[in-house]
This record gives structure tokens, sequence and C-alpha cells, in this order.
């Protein structure tokens, strides 16, 4: 039997690293996406039954050919985790409307044209799951997060209405909202003074996320360590 294949867009060395590793040891083959292939490349020959995709998500004609490719080599995505982002600290005085927009290409669009690429499997199978890695951006703008609240919380309703479309065929969409600052990956947990969050820990939950029974499905979970003031 064919194992399930997890789709992670966006591979860095923090949480999209985390990501690949979590379900890599939960019995998933891989499918890495990314701008660059250099660290998604060196992390697909370390975990073995994975490989490496080359995507823009800010363009739409990226995506396609890289899905295209990911079907042919490896078949249709059982899980896909959108963890591309684009950070840019301006406020809306220092912004260009070039950096404004990208920033939507890149939260929200690209999650559009992903989720797009998906979904007619899940929804032939009627089942799948979709991770969106959202930030407490969506949820508040301050000065120099112009574009990048503005492009969360455009990720966040784009989240909830897929969710609220998808969840009667069976499709479970859910968003994490990280709030607070990352670790490196491989950082010694611990637990008594944890000021940053662990990538593992992270790809801990949404592995949860994608394993929790029909009855009592999250949407939307926040994500902090313990002295982070909210």
């Amino acid at each position: 039997m064919a194992k399930p294949l997890c789709v992670v867009v966006g591979i860095g060395p923090k949480n999209g690293a985390a990501f690949a590793r979590a379900f890599s040891r939960a019995g998933h083959q891989l499918a890495l996406v990314s701008r660059r292939t250099e660290l998604s490349a060196q992390l697909a020959r370390e975990l073995g039954d994975a490989s490496a995709y080359a995507a823009d998500v800010a363009d739409p004609a990226s995506v396609a050919q890289a899905f295209d490719a990911i079907g042919a080599e490896r078949g249709a995505a059982d899980v896909l985790i959108y963890n591309a982002g684009s950070g840019l600290w301006k406020s809306a005085d220092e912004l260009t409307p070039a950096e404004f927009e990208l920033s939507f290409r890149v939260n929200a669009l690209g999650l559009l044209t992903t989720t797009q690429r998906v979904l007619p499997a899940m929804r032939q199978r009627g089942r799948g799951n979709i991770v969106v890695v959202g930030a407490t951006a969506s949820l508040r703008g301050k000065p120099k997060t112009a574009a990048f609240a503005a492009a969360k919380a455009a990720q966040r309703s784009l989240a909830q209405s897929l969710a609220r479309q998808l969840a009667p065929e069976g499709i479970h969409v859910s968003l994490l909202i990280i709030d607070g600052a990352i670790d490196d990956s491989g950082a010694p947990a611990d637990q008594s003074d944890a000021k940053r969050l662990r990538p593992e820990a992270i790809a801990a939950e949404a592995l949860h996320l994608t394993q929790q029974d029909r009855s009592a499905w999250t949407f939307e979970l926040d994500l902090r360590p313990l002295k982070e003031t909210w």
C-alpha cells in the first residue's frame, strides 16, 4: 500500500524542516516545495522517501508546473501544509504598491492556488487535510506590519472560507496561529522557561490536526510559548 503523500509548501530550516521530519516519521512520503531547492533537496536526501520541487507561490504558473510534477511522480496529496509566508516590516507610508501586492500573493494567493491543485483528488476520495500556518498578525495590525498583517488576515479569512466549504466533503482545513518567536530547529526543550516556540512542537501540533476524529475537528489553533505576552 502506498504511503500517504504530504506536500509541504515553504521549506526553511525551522518550521518547514520540522513539518517534513514529523510527517516522515508518521509514515508519509513527502513533496517539499520551495522557491529554492538547496535546503529542500538536502532534506529530501536525509528523509529518504521525499522529493524537492521548485515553485514561486506568488506565480500561479510556477505552482501549476510544480504540482503537475508532483502528481506525475508521487500521486495525489493527502495532506497539504501551507507554510509559505512573506514578512515585510514597513509602515503604510514606507510600502511600495509592489511590496504590498507581493505580500498578498505569497500569503493568500499561494494558498488559493495550491489548494486548488490538491482539491480534485481530495474530493474524489472524500478526505484530506489542509493545514495553514498563520500568524497573530492576522488578528491585529501594528505600525510596521501594514503589509504582513493585511495579507495574513486575508489568508485567515480564506482558510476559514475553505474550512466551512470543504468540511461537509470530508476535507479538514485548519489554521495554526503562531504567536511568538521561533527557536532554532533542534534547540533543547526548556519547559520551565519557554520563551520561543520550538519548531518540533509546532510540527507535532500540525500532525495532530491531521489525525483528529471527525467528531472533533479544530479550525483555529493558537500556539505560543509559556513566556509570550498576549
